[in-house]
């Protein structure tokens, strides 16, 4: 179920990269899997501008990102939405899955939306820690209140109200 991608600035270069793919499926073993995984989930995309491939790849969130481009720093701030983002030609997929350090265990079919990749942090336990002087809970209190309110949570919505008149 790999969903094999292209976005491309040109059409003559997403044609090469297909007849490519071509010539190396013929040797590949097992391709058999990566052929019913291009015909079934594969697609290629033709764009103008690199901001509008990192608008698509920020939709599409996929679970590796390889930005072969010739500044792949410059793009990097704009791409929120990728399990694994590799940088130009020598930091491959195969880099990192096996020698760079990245877990593998990567967020899968878009759910990098809203998912990281597994890491050291998930086996820590943490505690958010919260502070306001009084002048601050003050100034953010309405909005406060407000939240709770909408959320139809009138007990929290009347603490602060009780807090901000003591």
């Amino acid at each position: 179920m790999a969903a094999p991608l292209l976005i491309a600035l040109d059409s003559a270069l997403s044609q090469k990269v297909t007849e490519e793919l071509s010539r190396q499926l013929a040797d590949l073993s097992g391709k058999e899997t990566a052929q019913a995984s291009l015909r079934d989930w594969g697609a290629v995309f033709v764009v103008e501008t690199l901001e509008e491939a990192a608008n698509l790849v920020n939709r599409i969130a996929p679970e590796h990102l390889e930005l072969l481009i010739k500044d792949p720093w410059s793009l990097l701030s704009s791409i929120r939405n990728a399990g694994a983002i590799f940088l130009g030609a020598f930091s491959s997929k195969v880099a990192g899955d096996y020698i760079a350090g990245p877990n593998h265990v990567l967020p899968t079919g878009g759910t990098a939306r809203f998912s990281s990749p597994l890491s050291v942090e998930d086996f820590q336990r943490r505690s958010s820690v919260i502070s306001l002087s009084k002048a601050k809970f003050e100034e953010l209190c309405s909005a406060m209140i407000e939240l709770a309110s909408l959320e139809g949570l009138e007990a929290h919505a009347q603490a602060a109200r009780v807090r901000k008149g003591s």
